[in-house]
């Protein structure tokens, strides 16, 4: 039987899993019955799935020859937003919804695992399903503390995501930058209260806030590269209690994205001038500021031997070269923590369309997905793995892998 007659076998049972993970979503290091439920279907496969950083599940499928170890990857946690969708599968848990798409990257990888089960003696080398928590806040790193690249060492990882922005029936992969880093702010501006009749005799810290907002936005447009995609962004403003009165202090957060290598060693150093702009037009405005920086995720790039691997193997399941699409956003994903260390491809797989209601951005509670995408998806990964061994996983040696920024 050929693999994709295989595949499509699985499709109820692969819509089913989706809708199952979607109606119990669960909030990032909180997801107890999500890991229960992978761990249980991989220990029914016949592999034997152990626990990592707390919910993590992680299983190995050895071939009939040894090789190198590829990594594939899929994200467990949900987002703490109300479900909008009139659906039968609608989430049960108030306030958390899988408005992302990480319940269907967890059914397509465990449908991917069934079937690879079944080709154990076409692989040469050793398969590591990981299903990682907590994707929104950085849980990766957890994860890599934790060993997953080791024991045995990855060589190589590939993920998967379904993207709403990208029509059905295609696939966005592409060589280099594919998502952005990511720090986040948190500010609060001190200034001094009093009267808005008399505001001489105060320091107001709402004037330095809507300076502070203006003039950081120069940051990409005169002291960064254009041809370097930079977004300053503020989502959260607060302060005063009435409005009459000159609060003494307003606080703002935020974020800075970029795609390239941010850091105080880079050229570009984003952060490093927003706190440099924000600390002068406070001191300006005779103001102080305390700013709070968290390094939440670094650019996502992609290796070009990866890529061009996942777009050959696109181009089969596809049917053509046309389907496979370039895709850059400048939104982020911890799965730029793997592909750091270990040659990586970060692929796109389309799911919007407009017929089924499903062209919903992402993280909006009405967010949902074309469900007739997620047989594509279990083939990227079934043919992606397999192809992998094939071509580039014909020797081990740990050739394909990449040092550790640090050195270690």
């Amino acid at each position: 039987m050929q693999i994709s007659d295989q595949i499509q076998q699985y499709r109820d049972e692969l819509i089913a899993l989706r809708r199952d993970f979607h109606r119990h979503p669960e909030l990032g290091f909180e997801e107890h019955r999500t890991a229960e439920v992978v761990a249980s279907y991989l220990k029914d496969l016949g592999l034997n799935p152990r626990r990592v950083a707390g919910t993590g599940v992680v299983a190995l499928l050895e071939g009939s020859r040894p090789g190198p170890v590829l990594m594939l990857r899929a994200d467990m946690d949900a987002l703490p937003v109300i479900e909008e969708n009139d659906v039968d599968y609608r989430s049960e848990n108030p306030g958390v919804m899988h408005a992302c798409g990480h319940d269907a990257h967890m059914a397509m990888l465990l449908i991917a695992a069934n079937v690879l089960s079944q080709h154990r003696d076409e692989i040469a080398g050793t398969i590591k399903f990981v299903f990682q928590p907590n994707e929104e806040i950085a849980g990766a790193l957890r994860m890599i503390e934790a060993g997953v690249l080791e024991s045995p060492a990855v060589d190589a990882v590939m993920g998967i995501h379904v993207w709403t922005p990208l029509s059905s029936g295609r696939i966005g992969i592409t060589a280099g930058p594919v998502m952005g880093g990511l720090d986040v702010f948190k500010m609060t501006i001190v200034g001094k209260g009093g009267h808005t009749g008399v505001p001489e005799d105060a320091i107001d810290p709402v004037i330095a806030a809507a300076n502070l907002i203006q003039t950081v936005q120069t940051i990409q447009t005169r002291e960064i590269s254009n041809l370097k995609s930079t977004v300053i962004m503020f989502g959260k403003i607060s302060g005063g209690t009435k409005s009459n009165i000159i609060p003494d202090r307003v606080d703002l957060e935020g974020s800075i994205r970029f795609l390239y290598k941010g850091g105080p060693d880079s050229i570009e150093q984003p952060t490093e001038r927003f706190t440099r702009i924000a600390e002068q037009v406070c001191q300006t405005h005779r103001c102080t500021c305390q700013i709070e920086i968290i390094h939440e995720n670094i650019p996502l790039i992609n290796d070009p031997q990866m890529t061009a691997l996942a777009r050959d193997t696109a181009a089969t399941v596809f049917g053509g070269k046309d389907a496979v699409v370039d895709n850059v956003t400048i939104a982020s994903e911890d799965f730029s923590e793997f592909s750091e260390r270990v040659p990586g491809v970060f692929m796109f797989l389309g799911a919007g369309n407009a017929r089924k209601g499903t062209t919903i951005s992402h993280h909006n509670p009405r967010f949902d997905i074309d469900e007739d995408v997620l047989t594509d998806g279990v083939a990227m990964h079934v043919h992606g793995a397999l192809n992998y061994f094939n071509t580039m996983g014909k020797s081990k040696g740990g050739e394909h892998r990449l040092p550790h920024p640090s050195g270690t």
